[in-house]
């Protein structure tokens, strides 16, 4: 399975995700890691050029380029939460602490 959650430079699970500046994807096959990237996203920049759809979209667009199954998250707007259900990723909010180890709490 290929998830993503927001993480800080330190490792955390970022307490943001549509103002995360930094997304961790990771490939976990029988509970354990077996790859892991971080990518920039400037999101916290890019969140208040444009509209809240056009921002939607971008991170739509990273999801769907990297094949995200699932999300991780500690928060997130409604709006976005919708927009997850619309596109059946599962959404797990109330992630917290070393980003790596979040991704394994199901």
């Amino acid at each position: 399975m290929i998830v993503c959650v927001p993480v800080t430079t330190s490792g955390t699970v970022d307490p943001s995700w549509g103002r995360a500046d930094r997304i961790a994807v990771a490939e976990i096959v029988d509970g354990a890691i077996i790859n892991w990237n971080e990518y920039d996203t400037f999101w916290n920049t890019l969140h208040d050029e444009g509209t809240h759809g056009s921002h939607h979209a971008r991170i739509a667009k990273f999801l769907k380029e990297h094949k995200i199954e699932a999300v991780f998250a500690n928060h997130m707007g409604d709006g976005m939460v919708r927009m997850l259900a619309t596109m059946q990723l599962p959404t797990h909010l109330g992630a917290a602490g070393d980003a790596r180890e979040a991704v394994l709490v199901r």
